[in-house]
């Protein structure tokens, strides 16, 4: 009789065999006497990966924002790189308007105001670091810092600074314009 129930059962599909379930039954009981059941495990692990999904989109969401961030530092540096120089430009610039505003001048009042103008000038490139390139005659001629237009005949060591024609400026240490100067030729 087992035989014929067991070839009636084998007939049926998967899900309706009635010793399907029945055969399920004891792994489930032998898994579950061993520890906590597989349902149990799956929650487990699925509350798991929520909480890790969770934590990984507010990662990539602070690291978006963060980027972002960045990026509006960057472009506002950019537009407003100048405005520690700008700030310290003005009161030059009132300077030479309040002395254009002077109806009677008189050549020392002239210059004692552009001496005074020059002044808060020279403090304005101090401030932002804009250093003057300056060589002095006999100086070796560095053509990082100095532009030789000419080449003269001179008592001086061959490429060396004879005269300077234009001051160079540096902002910091990148060269902003070289010194225009003539160098003694070789001998």
């Amino acid at each position: 009789m087992q035989d014929q129930e067991s070839k009636e059962v084998t007939n049926q599909p998967e899900a309706e065999q009635p010793g399907a379930a029945a055969a399920e039954a004891p792994a489930a009981e032998t898994i579950s006497t061993g520890g906590p059941n597989l349902e149990e495990q799956l929650s487990a692990t699925e509350a798991k990966l929520a909480e890790m999904h969770d934590a990984f989109m507010r990662a990539k969401a602070d690291a978006e924002n963060i980027r972002r961030r960045a990026q509006e530092d960057v472009s506002k540096a950019h537009k407003f790189a100048i405005e520690s120089f700008a700030e310290a430009m003005v009161p030059v610039r009132d300077s030479l308007e309040m002395a254009l505003k002077v109806e009677s001048q008189t050549v020392e009042a002239i210059r004692e105001g552009v001496e005074m103008t020059l002044k808060q000038l020279t403090s304005a490139f101090e401030k932002n670091r804009l250093i003057e390139v300056m060589p002095q005659p006999g100086e070796k001629l560095d053509p990082n810092k100095h532009q030789a237009v000419a080449v003269v005949p001179s008592e001086q060591d061959p490429n060396t600074v004879v005269t300077v024609l234009q001051k160079g400026y540096m902002i910091a240490d990148r060269l902003l314009r070289p010194a225009i100067v003539t160098a003694a030729a070789p001998k």
